[in-house]
């Protein structure tokens, strides 16, 4: 499948929704908790400042998205990520599952550079790159690893529209979890990283392949 097919199809994706009720937390003072901070998901991404690396474990191409579609379009949805009052669970691929999708809708079988990467994404057009960042995004809940651990089977509803699926597989001692997407031809993103941002209304958790919001052959 071409760029310009994928970018057609998945700027079709709607924008705007809320998580699905049964995992929306409550306030902390109702939870008798301490009240959680108001760091933002977009302001850990750009603290690192080398920009592209060979660091394929980092989130160089994640941040260049996020700061592209706002370049573009400041009254995104993905503006949420800068609003640390916001409550939001984040899925955040690493560069390598960027490098890994432009490598298979380019049918290529060498991985290309950070920068090759975003650009070949960014050459998508903004509306597609802005909806594939909502796809990641679960807004109006802060959902931990603990909790997540918890909900197998949990259907989220993204900032897309959409939703993905939570799996939670693996021994009692040492569970795991995977999100399944709209693709069923490819193996669905693994969580590779719990609670960045942790104590924070916006949490993430990094991501080893992109999820992808439709079905590619």
């Amino acid at each position: 499948m071409s760029l310009t097919r994928l970018g057609k199809r998945a700027a079709a994706v709607a924008t705007a929704a809320i998580v699905a009720s049964a995992l929306t937390a409550a306030p902390a003072a109702a939870q008798g908790k301490k009240p959680l901070k108001t760091k933002s998901l977009a302001a850990v991404l750009t603290a690192d400042k080398k920009g592209f690396d060979r660091n394929g474990h980092d989130y160089d191409i994640l941040a260049a998205a996020v700061k592209a579609v706002l370049k573009a379009k400041p009254g995104s949805p993905v503006k949420v990520l800068g609003d640390g009052t916001k409550r939001v669970t984040a899925f955040l691929p690493n560069d390598r599952a960027f490098q890994l999708l432009v490598a298979d809708i380019t049918k290529s079988k060498r991985l290309p550079g950070e920068k090759k990467a975003f650009t070949a994404v960014a050459g998508l057009g903004i509306g597609t790159v802005e909806s594939v960042l909502l796809y990641h995004v679960v807004p109006g809940a802060t959902i931990t690893k603990k909790a997540a651990l918890k909900s197998d089977n949990a259907r989220l509803k993204t900032a897309a529209g959409s939703k993905i699926k939570v799996n939670v597989y693996g021994p009692r001692w040492h569970k795991r979890i995977s999100l399944i997407d709209a693709d069923r031809s490819d193996r669905n993103p693994r969580v590779n990283r719990f609670d960045i941002n942790k104590g924070n209304r916006q949490i993430g958790h990094g991501i080893d392949r992109v999820l992808r919001p439709i079905n590619l052959p």
